[in-house]
């Protein structure tokens, strides 16, 4: 049977480069890949950036905006920020995304690159899994004016600064108070960002069908400062209130210097990212592998 989809494109690691070890390796996995997707009867490009990162030619190549226009399907072979960077980038264009990872087992990248032919052969007839994610849309605002906007598709994360004491913020829902808060930081994390940060910061773990975002304190002066489960359909405003050198990230990537006064406002975006994963997936056996539930119990 031939393949659902015909025109596939690959994506790797941006900043891998060619030369070395790992990126002779990289760059090899690449190619593996796309030799195999060809004899499915697909017709396969290159990410710009990866094929000049790797030295891959030969192939066709384009930029972010050509594969959603073009193409059916994303391949991305790497870890979870590899997938992170991608999907926030095409969930407009409504373009699935495969994980392939080389290394551990990523939440989001969940296919071992050992048995890539073997999961993805039937995936491309049309047996797979689809798995939506929601993103966050960001802003920072000074003075009435967007000086910083964003999309997240982990989380969105206000820090102290690094030499700096806690941070005071006053925190909002849908314009209703919530609270002052003292503390290193705080979390907004949607379902897929509650494996990152905000777990490692006490936060639960929400399911992706979840319809919701948790807000995490890091480190809360006031330990009754709680994480919060809330809807995704709510307005979040974080304002900053005391503290030096205060920092706005997005998913560890984007970065934004913050001024007192200034308000980060979290919504929901109109946009997700369609992940297709192997027919029989299910979030919790990544869940069991990643996290090592259940080690020695026969």
């Amino acid at each position: 049977m031939k393949s659902k989809f015909r025109h596939v494109a690959l994506i790797g690691k941006y900043q891998t480069v060619a030369s070395g070890a790992s990126g002779a390796s990289s760059r090899n996995a690449l190619e593996s890949i796309a030799h195999f997707l060809h004899a499915q009867g697909c017709e396969v490009v290159f990410e710009h950036d990866t094929a000049l990162n790797m030295g891959i030619s030969g192939y066709p190549v384009l930029n972010v905006a050509g594969i959603g226009a073009q193409c059916d399907l994303g391949l991305v072979v790497g870890g979870d920020g590899t997938m992170l960077g991608i999907g926030r980038q095409l969930a407009h264009f409504g373009v699935p995304l495969i994980g392939i990872n080389q290394g551990r087992l990523g939440f989001i990248t969940d296919i071992p690159f050992d048995s890539f032919t073997s999961t993805l052969a039937p995936m491309l007839r049309g047996e797979y899994e689809e798995d939506h994610r929601s993103l966050m849309h960001a802003k920072v605002m000074r003075d009435g004016h967007c000086v910083f906007d964003a999309l997240a598709m982990n989380d969105v994360v206000v820090n102290r600064g690094a030499t700096s004491g806690m941070v005071e913020l006053r925190v909002e829902v849908d314009g209703h108070f919530v609270a002052n808060q003292r503390a290193d930081g705080l979390i907004i994390a949607t379902p897929t960002g509650s494996t990152a940060y905000a777990l490692s910061a006490g936060g639960p773990l929400l399911h992706p069908s979840i319809p919701g975002w948790v807000l995490v304190p890091i480190a809360p002066h006031t330990l009754s400062n709680r994480p919060i489960v809330l809807a995704n359909v709510a307005e979040i405003a974080i304002k900053i209130v005391a503290g030096r050198d205060a920092s706005a990230s997005f998913d560890m990537q984007s970065l934004a210097s913050l001024l007192h006064g200034d308000r980060i406002v979290v919504t929901r975006s109109k946009h997700h990212v369609r992940f297709l994963h192997p027919k029989g997936w299910s979030y919790f056996d990544t869940l069991r592998q990643k996290l090592h539930w259940n080690e020695g119990v026969a």
